[in-house]
């Protein structure tokens, strides 16, 4: 049995592809968590923005909400909404937008508005917030979020955010020039995007994942890489800062971390 879980995987592996240059754009949950273990680890100058505006912050805990004050705190500076996105984000500022969904679709479209009618919704979601220009604005994206066939779906209920639309050259042909989903980690995979269809395929399982794990959990026909690897272990280092990281959290914020 791994010493480690399945979130841990997941969260640890969405940190190893962040880069020490990046400028972040930090979605709040699992991105928040996988973004923080980087700078804590193999990335201790890249530089994390939350939709706040908080530039540069470096929180001691993750933060529950945009609006966290340990966000604000460490921050190297903080700066209004309207600048956060006018000038950095669609200045073309920001190199990776880190983001979570409900559904996701092969394309890497993404929904966190309703599931179901959007007039008759049978759940409501939190909204889009910041996403729907962190998916266009930011120099590619980077999704992480747990598999099952609820929230890896055929198709998406409400287009909140664009990944690459029905495929293709679908998102350049709405006049959108900047990548776009170009990674997906989940519990089980690492998933790229196929550079001709824009789908996303999985390239390495983690550690005592199977192909069959992978498609019995995804509501769409998984293609897998030619050459599948397996995710390298996390390591003692990487494993101690996610869960020291985690313990602070839960001492600081109790039951709602």
């Amino acid at each position: 049995m791994p010493d480690f879980t399945p979130d841990e995987m997941m969260t640890i592996a969405a940190a190893r592809a962040l880069r020490n240059e990046d400028v972040c754009f930090v979605g709040i949950g699992a991105p928040s968590a996988a973004c923080n273990v980087a700078r804590l680890t193999h990335a201790p100058d890249i530089t994390l923005i939350y939709e706040s505006g908080t530039i540069g912050t470096a929180p001691e805990v993750l933060p529950l909400s945009i609006g966290d004050g340990e966000l604000c705190d460490t921050a190297v500076t903080t700066v209004s909404v309207p600048e956060m996105f006018r000038y950095w984000l669609q200045g073309g500022r920001v190199t990776v937008g880190f983001l979570g969904a409900a559904q996701l679709d092969r394309f890497g479209n993404i929904n966190t508005t309703v599931i179901g009618d959007y007039h008759k919704p049978t759940v409501r979601l939190p909204g889009g917030g910041g996403a729907p220009e962190i998916a266009t604005s930011c120099g590619e994206i980077f999704i992480t979020m747990k598999q099952g066939k609820r929230g890896m779906v055929d198709k998406i209920d409400f287009f909140t955010s664009l990944g690459h639309g029905s495929g293709g050259d679908d998102r350049a042909r709405h006049g959108v020039t900047t990548k776009g989903p170009t990674l997906l980690v989940t519990d089980l995979a690492v998933w790229r995007l196929d550079p001709a269809t824009k789908e996303f395929t999985v390239v390495s399982l983690h550690p005592g994942v199977t192909r069959e794990q992978v498609q019995e959990s995804c509501g769409w026909t998984v293609r897998f890489a030619d050459t599948l690897e397996q995710t390298p272990p996390p390591s003692a280092l990487e494993l101690k800062t996610l869960r020291d990281l985690q313990e602070r959290t839960r001492i600081a914020h109790g039951e709602a971390a």
